[in-house]
């Protein structure tokens, strides 16, 4: 059985323009322990699949990402964003979860208890901080994971998130994030499905229709609901409200340029994209039908092609600004079409008074240290990057240096 993406165009393209991004991307980043929780779960919520791949990848999840929580747990960190995910691709390979266990304190427990664990302590620290642990977009990955897997959430955890969609708590910096809009909207709906809430019905309401607005609110006339890499999302949350955009209208039309055009490399992209592409939602993980699933899918061979780097240079600007607002200015030479992180590491090695460091993310590497000075996610404050003045869309690990450019580099609150 063959499951058209879209009714406007059922060649197949769409289907394959999109599927040729995830094999490439999946091997190129396997080895990278953030990225492996993203890509099984959204192989298998498409029309169809590949079974041989499917079982790889899940023995991936199993053993490099399962060490990668543990080691996490054993130092008591917050992991709450990685968990859900791990979670829900473990739900969409027809696993719920019960075998999988964690030992913390010489007491073996099995995942969800875990994840539970996670979104109390999330609740907590919101109750004494007034802000989550992580950031509202994993606390809503934590609600929506426990609920697709039919556990009982509690209306305090719930709670918590409605009064945080209530006082507009969703932002990065000056700029609200509509990803967590769209991720708060799928979690408390699946609440609302369940009936889980039974504590201020009418407040649940409230906030799911101040979401839905907040979506719409943020379509650009180009079709992107926020930007590229918010629309995945805020495509699914959509539908989940009862509210799915156009098979053929603008934003679906937008997504199909941007896979055409190699828009989403990232797992983390591709993750949220292709559920929406496919008119599906992670609310359909609920109720994942794992008999008779077509194993039609064929992955085009991988190829390994080595790049060499680009003989055209260009001239790179990079001014960072400290926390006291002080501003220190860089020239480099880098190749053409490298990476961000890789003009940078140019930059390090041809000027010592320049450094950094970086740490993993859900969406790849940021930045934490630059020139000796921190702006970590723990301290509530970022490095935020800019290109002639505008803000990226992608990660330090994404974003390519094309043309010469100034890139600013700032400490910056949120």
């Amino acid at each position: 059985m063959w499951c058209k993406v879209l009714e406007c165009h059922p060649d197949k393209r769409i289907h394959n323009a999109v599927f040729s991004q995830v094999s490439p991307a999946y091997w190129r980043l396997s080895l990278e322990a953030h990225s492996l929780h993203v890509v099984p779960m959204d192989l298998t919520m498409s029309c169809s699949c590949h079974s041989v791949k499917e079982a790889q990848y899940l023995k991936r999840l199993q053993t490099d990402l399962h060490n990668n929580l543990q080691s996490s747990l054993s130092k008591n960190e917050p992991v709450t964003g990685l968990m859900a995910l791990y979670t829900l691709a473990l739900k969409s390979s027809c696993d719920n979860g019960s075998t999988t266990t964690f030992t913390v304190n010489n007491k073996i427990q099995p995942l969800l208890m875990h994840l539970k664990k996670q979104m109390e302590q999330e609740k907590e620290h919101i109750h004494t901080s007034h802000r989550a642990l992580t950031n509202y977009y994993q606390y809503s990955l934590g609600v929506l994971a426990l609920c697709v897997s039919d556990v009982r959430v509690n209306n305090h955890v719930s709670n918590k998130l409605i009064r945080a969609v209530e006082a507009g708590h969703f932002t990065h910096g000056d700029i609200e994030s509509i990803d967590t809009y769209a991720m708060a909207g799928m979690a408390l709906q699946c609440v609302n499905n369940t009936g889980f809430h039974t504590d201020n019905v009418s407040q649940l309401d409230a906030a799911l229709t101040k979401i839905k607005e907040k979506l719409l609110a943020a379509r650009r006339t180009d079709g992107h609901i926020g930007n590229e890499f918010s629309t995945g999302n805020a495509v699914q949350a959509l539908a989940a409200l009862g509210q799915p955009v156009e098979k053929c209208g603008a934003t679906m039309n937008a997504m199909r340029t941007d896979a055409r055009n190699n828009k989403y490399h990232n797992p983390m992209a591709i993750s949220q994209i292709l559920p929406a592409l496919h008119q599906k939602t992670y609310l359909s993980l609920r109720e994942k039908n794992c008999e008779n699933e077509d194993d039609t899918l064929v992955l085009e061979p991988i190829v390994t092609v080595t790049v060499l780097p680009s003989e055209t240079k260009v001239t790179l600007k990079v001014e960072v600004v400290n926390y006291s607002k002080e501003q220190t200015t860089y020239s480099v030479e880098v190749p053409k079409g490298s990476t961000l992180l890789e003009a940078l590491e140019i930059l390090k090695q041809s000027s010592a008074s320049f450094t950094f460091e970086k740490e993993d993310s859900l969406w790849g590497p940021y930045l934490s240290v630059v020139n000796g000075e921190k702006a970590r996610r723990s301290d509530r404050r970022y490095w935020h990057l800019a290109s002639n003045g505008t803000g990226l869309t992608e990660g330090v690990g994404d974003y390519k240096i094309q043309v010469a450019q100034k890139i600013t580099i700032e400490n910056t609150g949120y």
